[in-house]
């Protein structure tokens, strides 16, 4: 701080401080990192994290303009950690880097809350929901056991085309 006395004037000047870290996103997604502890994601550190074990949920929450139900997702995800306390730990993924990392889980709706466990995959919660809803949907997803991610994937036939194959 310093002050600068012009005649009956005293101008205070204080120090600026550097806004906390903050990716590209809104301002409810950077909160969720500022003040509920989430971290930052994207496709190289997101295996890493997820496998510190324990339920782990990303959030995917779009473009805010085209999906502005994901900034109403990443409001209410510090209510849903409130209401399932030290059950999971939050992610979220940069904006510009969703689509890959959705990509990969075979997430293609926004927004959406990723589960995964010890590493593997769970589930998704895709959208917005009332508050029953939401908590019934977490819920189930943190019961679930860990599973295949629904990617595109290749069809294994058999060298023979064995009967009991679909073509």
């Amino acid at each position: 701080m310093t002050l600068e006395t012009t005649g009956t004037e005293t101008l205070v000047r204080l120090p600026v401080q550097q806004p906390k870290t903050r990716r590209e996103g809104s301002a409810l997604v950077a909160r969720l990192v500022d003040d509920f502890g989430a971290t930052w994601v994207d496709d190289q550190s997101i295996d890493a994290w997820s496998a510190l074990g324990g339920d782990r949920v990303v959030l995917f929450a779009g473009d805010p303009v085209r999906f502005p139900e994901g900034q109403d997702v990443a409001a209410v995800l510090p209510e849903l950690m409130r209401s399932f306390p030290g059950r999971f730990a939050v992610a979220v993924v940069p904006r510009d880097l969703e689509d890959k990392v959705a990509r990969r889980f075979g997430s293609q709706r926004w927004p959406t809350l990723l589960f995964l466990r010890d590493g593997g995959y769970v589930g998704t919660v895709p959208g917005m929901h009332d508050w029953d809803v939401f908590l019934q949907r977490v819920e189930a997803a943190l019961a679930s056991p860990v599973g295949r991610a629904p990617t595109i994937g290749i069809p294994v036939v058999s060298a023979t085309g064995a009967a009991g194959a679909c073509h």
